[in-house]
């Protein structure tokens, strides 16, 4: 009945467009770690760009990490469930083992040039089926109910949500 292990990756992208409450604090205080770090390696503030600092300033691309600080306070907001992702019942079930964050574009002369994208990197599911565009996994190995039966989750893929990795289960073989 199992196909295999995945491991699922949520790209969320937050920008000045963003209207939640969590996406608007996550993009103002990584607007805000950017332009300090920015400071530190751009001192005489030639360079407005994001893009540019990429291209002209050695070591630029640690922004990416330096600016990914701000962040954790929020991730940890999430009680460990990658955001927009919910089952068929409404609810946020996929656990998130491990993030990477990226800064898309910013200038530090508007805010309304900062994108960032955080890609959530999900734990270990087991795939069983899909159901049209619908994926049946279970969570945590397969935690039985009171009548042994596995428990499971049922989604949807969308946008931005693919298969980070997929190891396949050996078939039993029973011989009659």
């Amino acid at each position: 009945m199992e196909k295999a292990i995945i491991r699922l990756l949520y790209r969320k992208i937050i920008t000045a467009a963003s209207r939640e409450p969590w996406e608007k604090l996550v993009l103002a205080d990584t607007y805000k770690e950017f332009l300090m770090q920015a400071q530190t390696i751009n001192p005489d503030k030639k360079y407005f760009t994001f893009g540019e600092l990429i291209h002209h300033v050695p070591g630029a691309e640690k922004l990416h990490f330096l600016v990914s600080a701000s962040v954790i306070g929020y991730l940890k907001q999430l009680n460990g469930k990658v955001p927009d992702i919910i089952n068929n019942a409404g609810k946020k079930f996929l656990p998130f083992k491990g993030y990477q964050f990226e800064i898309i574009n910013s200038d530090i002369r508007d805010i309304s040039k900062h994108q960032i994208g955080i890609n959530f990197i999900s734990e270990p599911l087991t795939w069983y089926d899909t159901i049209d565009n619908q994926l049946l996994v279970s969570v945590n190995g397969g935690v039985q109910d009171e009548h042994g039966g596995i428990l499971t989750e049922m989604f949807s893929m969308q946008p931005y949500l693919s298969i980070y990795s997929l190891k396949k289960k050996s078939a039993d073989v029973t011989t009659i």
